[in-house]
């Protein structure tokens, strides 16, 4: 049985997986079959959907209320495991000329290649009859254009077919109903081999007397023996090493939920010896599970489906994937679900942490909204010393990185993203503030999400585990991610610079961003702002020097912006330990060859910003604002002959903050002939 989201119809489209359980958030997809054509692995699994509360003629008011209920089916490919591209509807319920229109019944299926030419087989409600019965398209391309046979395979009654082809090319169906039966295909892959046998069927325990007999019906295969007592369904036969896999979900217990569960035969029909279960029943009690087995690039996999993305109804279920692995006499060594997942992730990709690969027993997991599922979930670190491992994270793309992390904490505390493991090296170190807002009232801001960007303290090299470690109090983290910086400054070299042909300073000292908690960029605090601008004029802070503000130890930086814009939120992302809420200072010397007068200063800014020349504070730009040149200017001034110092403050508080300054003469030309130091 399987399920569906919306069934409208996508366009071949790459859906938001990383390498993370379930592989496909932008729909349910259950039941899943995978096959390995032309290098890739293509996913066939069924499409859950909600039920429609009218069919589609208008005839049945809340048809499959609460029951599984599909209508098309989808492919995807992947060359990694880890991007999936959707390459849309390949079947629906309207398109089969034998099956009912509106049965919303399309459960698992599979699909072969034989000859370069693809077969897909279904299940599906006929339109005349009882039960189910499974068809057959066919396509020249494994994600087609697909096309139905007239009729449906005959002799076979029930649903969740299989196909195996075996080393000499001849195809055996397996499929569900009335136990699980097998039968050679012929080579057309569209009949049963061999004959077709009368078979009657028992009334229903709850029939009465009124209750008309189900007439018998020529059914074809046979019953695969050896199999254990308990429902069974959902088979899947593959070959490994000469031993033939029957496996199957199959519920162990009366009143239970489905294991997944095998047995093994030298011969493609059996008989068959159990041999036990590989996967125990989903933990949070999803009724179902329906798999398969694919072998690509030398590494074994199990597909299955959980209803993560619907917790609290297991008719909506979400494709997942494992590694396998099996013991030397060929068993198959039990596979536990994780929200981890396979392949690789790139670190420049979003990780969802809460899929970690292993975590101490204090780490817990919750969805961020309980009411949308698909927004995920966070984990918690809630003492510290509590860790969390996510393996098998690619840095090769990241080389001048900083890191973009969502978290949040009740109070101030601090957690580390180290290599490896729990003490291995650090990559960066988070410090999650809690917010307070003083004003008429006092508005406590703990444990809400923040993002933050932090600097990278250690780059590593290649594939490797990510390990977070709580180093405080208890921490929440939601994503994070490692993004390379464009290159918005250059390192300083020479003892001097000058400003560019249109006059703009590029070359700051500039301090590591000051927490600064603000609700806007509206305004600056003078009082706050002239008291704490040290070191004085007459001295220029050194690249490396320290800084203590309130309880923060900042760091000033030499820097040489490669625009006229000189970008302060991606300094922080470089250099800070914050980006949002913060105050930026910056400081340059300008020395003159001759007196300047009547000159002005002409700035912009994202963000309020004031700007002092030799102490005086001579331009305030208030309000919330875009960066534009020139967007205020001085009264008339005078630039010293020798030297003088140009300082200035920009706030940040939601925004994006940057700056740009210059120097207009009285006939509004930039000031070009100015040396520029930061010594």
């Amino acid at each position: 049985m399987r399920k569906t989201l919306l069934s409208a119809l996508i366009l071949c489209a790459t859906t938001q997986a990383t390498a993370q359980n379930p592989i496909i958030s932008d729909l349910f997809t259950a039941d899943p079959t995978a096959r390995v054509f032309n290098d890739k692995v293509y996913l066939y699994p069924s499409h859950d959907i909600v039920p429609p509360a009218v069919t589609p003629d208008g005839s049945n008011a809340n048809i499959r209320k609460d029951w599984f209920c599909m209508a098309d089916y989808h492919v995807f490919s992947s060359a990694d495991l880890t991007h999936w591209t959707d390459h849309g509807v390949i079947v629906t319920q309207e398109q089969v000329p034998w099956g009912n229109p509106a049965g919303y019944s399309m459960w698992a299926p599979d699909c072969v290649c034989k000859d370069g030419r693809y077969y897909f087989y279904f299940p599906n409600e006929p339109k005349e009859g009882r039960g189910f019965a499974i068809g057959v398209a066919t396509a020249d391309k494994p994600e087609g254009p697909f096309t139905c046979e007239q009729q449906p395979i005959k002799g076979v009654m029930g649903i969740d077919p299989c196909v195996l082809i075996d080393d000499d090319g001849q195809a055996y169906i397996y499929w569900s109903g009335m136990g699980i039966r097998g039968a050679r295909l012929k080579p057309n892959m569209k009949e049963l081999d061999g004959e077709l046998t009368e078979m009657k069927f028992p009334r229903r325990p709850d029939s009465d007397a009124n209750t008309p007999e189900i007439p018998p019906m020529l059914v074809g295969g046979q019953a695969m023996e050896g199999l254990p007592e308990g429902f069974k369904e959902g088979p899947f036969a593959f070959k490994r090493n000469g031993w033939y896999y029957l496996t199957f979900p199959w519920v162990r217990v009366d009143n239970g939920t489905e294991t997944l569960a095998y047995a093994m035969s030298k011969s493609p029909l059996g008989p068959w010896d159990f041999k036990g279960i590989f996967m125990a029943e989903h933990p949070n009690g999803c009724w179902t599970n329906h798999h398969s087995f694919v072998e690509y690039h030398d590494q074994w996999y199990l597909f299955y489906h959980t209803n993560y993305y619907s917790p609290s109804d297991d008719k909506r279920r979400s494709v997942c994937i494992e590694k396998v692995s099996f013991n030397p006499d060929g068993t198959i060594q039990e596979v536990k679900e994780s929200m981890r997942g396979v392949g690789i992730t790139q670190a420049s990709e979003r990780i969802e942490i809460d899929r970690f690969s292993s975590a101490g027993a204090d780490v817990t997991t919750t969805y961020n909204d309980t009411l949308q599922p698909q927004r995920g979930s966070c984990a918690s670190l809630p003492a510290k010393g509590s860790w969390l491992r996510y393996g098998d994270v690619d840095f090769a793309s990241i080389s001048n990185g900083y890191l973009v992390v969502c978290a949040k904490a009740n109070q101030n505390t601090e957690f580390f993203v180290r290599e490896k493991n729990a003490k291995g090296r650090i990559i960066a170190k988070v410090k999650v503030t809690v917010i307070t807002e003083r004003g008429p009232f006092r508005r406590d801001q703990s444990g809400q999400w923040l993002t933050l960007s932090v600097p990278m303290e250690y780059i590593p090299n290649g594939i490797t585990d990510v390990v977070l470690t709580c180093e405080g109090e208890g921490v929440s983290i939601d994503w994070l991610q490692f993004k390379n910086r464009p290159d918005y400054f250059s390192p300083v070299t020479t003892a001097t610079s000058s400003p560019d042909n249109e006059g703009f300073i590029r070359r700051w000292m500039l301090l590591e961003p000051v927490n600064k908690p603000t609700n806007s960029n509206l305004t600056l605090t003078y009082d706050y702002l002239e008291n704490n601008l040290t070191p004085p004029t007459a001295l220029l802070p050194k690249d490396g020097q320290s800084m203590k503000i309130g309880k923060q130890t900042l760091k000033w930086r030499a820097v040489e912006s490669n625009s006229y814009n000189v970008k302060l939120f991606h300094f922080a992302e470089k250099w800070g330990q914050q980006t949002y809420n913060s105050l930026f200072w910056g400081v340059t010397a300008i020395d003159c060859p001759e007196e300047l007068t009547n000159i002005r200063l002409a700035a912009g800014s994202n963000g309020a910003s004031v700007w002092w020349l030799n102490d005086e504070r001579v331009l305030t730009l208030e309000s919330d604002r875009r960066m534009v040149q020139d967007d205020g200017m001085s009264q008339r001034l005078t630039l010293h002959k020798g030297r003088n110092i140009l300082r200035c403050a920009v706030v940040n508080g939601p925004g994006l903050s940057d700056m740009c300054v210059r120097f207009l003469d009285e006939n509004m030309k930039p000031v070009t002939n100015l040396t520029i130091k930061t010594k």
